[in-house]
């Protein structure tokens, strides 16, 4: 078990986490295996093995992978593997993920993680396994960020963990509504865990770990370098069960996440924003070019997307029921027939709402019950509605 561990670290850090072809070696073979045919210069690709012929030229696999493990424990964090009880199965989903079109290898590359370094309490699997995806741009609005703080507590008071990026904007309001409500909420780091980025966000990150955790792809003292973001994104989005775009600009890197999502077959879901901001470009184009996509504006939307069929459905959206509703089409008729300013006689109440005598006079008592019309001594009237009433 320690030489597979050791051996998956080394992995990591010759190559860069979801290379698909270090993932099949690693199947086929066992870690152990794989790591020696590849320092032996035996990987089946010429880019593979250069890749490792060049990160080995800075440093000995092994001894660098026992070095980060010594630093994992100083750190008070441990290493878990798909060994490992812990492990989120979920993440194994994404050796089917191809997305349309791809050419960069941050695209390209984004097998299943080989093993997460993570740092708090809470089993790694159990924490991913009830989760939802919030996440967006770091340039957030007034707007996102409430939307994201209110997902966010909503959520984690529901008993749902919260994933996120720990990055400004709404990484941050969705962690820290989750804190607030004092649930789970995990930050998926593109960096080590000792290096938690950014920096402006280390007493978030503190939080996070006292309740939660922090989790990372990456050895520790690993920089946060910008394709690392993107190779993050892939695990958000396979390890939850569903993930909520709140504000994206046109070239947002959050957009990716939700591609991802929808790659593996997770539910995609969009919070729509005002149309004269920027922030909402990114949303709204993927909510007209992915089919796949469903527009959320709350809690309850969310879950009705990720809960258990049947249990978890949203209330149709309604206006407040009015005393008005109630009434049948005859008794509406009688009452629209009044005159907003003036008193009508029978007669002419009955001829007005094509009804005949009996029935007006019928209705009228009914409506003169309710408080919605008055009986004068000349014939019938609105009755004034009571200040700040809406039931009429």
């Amino acid at each position: 078990m320690a030489d597979r561990r050791l051996a998956r670290v080394a992995l990591t850090w010759l190559t860069e986490p979801g290379t698909r072809l270090v993932h099949r070696l690693v199947e086929r073979l066992g870690p152990v295996a794989a790591l020696e045919l590849l320092l032996d210069g035996e990987a089946p690709d010429q880019t593979l093995r250069s890749a490792v012929a060049a990160r080995s030229a800075g440093g000995d696999a092994r001894a660098v992978a026992e070095q980060a493990l010594t630093h994992t424990e100083r750190l008070g964090a441990r290493v878990v593997t798909p060994e490992d009880e812990e492990w989120p199965a979920r993440v194994d989903d994404l050796h089917r993920l191809r997305l349309p079109g791809a050419e960069r290898r941050v695209d390209l590359e984004t097998a299943p993680p080989l093993c997460f370094w993570v740092r708090g309490s809470w089993p790694l699997g159990q924490a991913f396994d009830r989760s939802v995806a919030v996440v967006g741009s770091r340039a957030a609005t007034p707007y996102g960020t409430h939307v994201a703080t209110e997902l966010g507590y909503g959520l984690a008071d529901r008993g749902w963990t919260v994933i996120s990026g720990g990055a400004f904007g709404i990484d941050s309001a969705a962690h820290r509504g989750a804190l607030t409500a004092g649930g789970l909420t995990v930050a998926v780091l593109a960096c080590g865990l000792d290096r938690p980025y950014p920096m402006g966000n280390t007493a978030l990150f503190d939080r996070i770990a006292e309740t939660g955790l922090l989790v990372s792809e990456w050895l520790p003292g690993a920089d946060p370098l910008r394709p690392r973001f993107l190779i993050r994104n892939r695990v958000i989005a396979a390890g939850t069960l569903g993930t909520v775009l709140v504000e994206a600009a046109a070239r947002s890197g959050a957009t990716q996440t939700l591609k991802r999502a929808i790659g593996v077959d997770r539910p995609g879901m969009v919070v729509p924003g005002p149309v004269t901001s920027a922030m909402s470009v990114g949303a709204h184009e993927l909510l007209r070019e992915e089919p796949k996509t469903r527009l959320v504006t709350g809690v309850a939307h969310v879950l009705e997307e990720v809960g258990r069929i049947g249990e978890d459905l949203a209330p149709p959206a309604r206006a407040p029921e009015r005393l008005r509703d109630q009434l049948d089409d005859e008794a509406t008729q009688v009452l629209e027939a009044l005159p907003r300013r003036r008193v009508l006689a029978l007669d002419d109440v009955a001829a007005r709402a094509g009804v005949d005598l009996r029935t007006a006079m019928r209705k009228l008592s009914m409506l003169e019950e309710l408080a919605m019309v008055v009986r004068r001594d000349d014939g019938y009237a609105l009755a004034p509605p009571p200040a700040n009433d809406t039931r009429v």
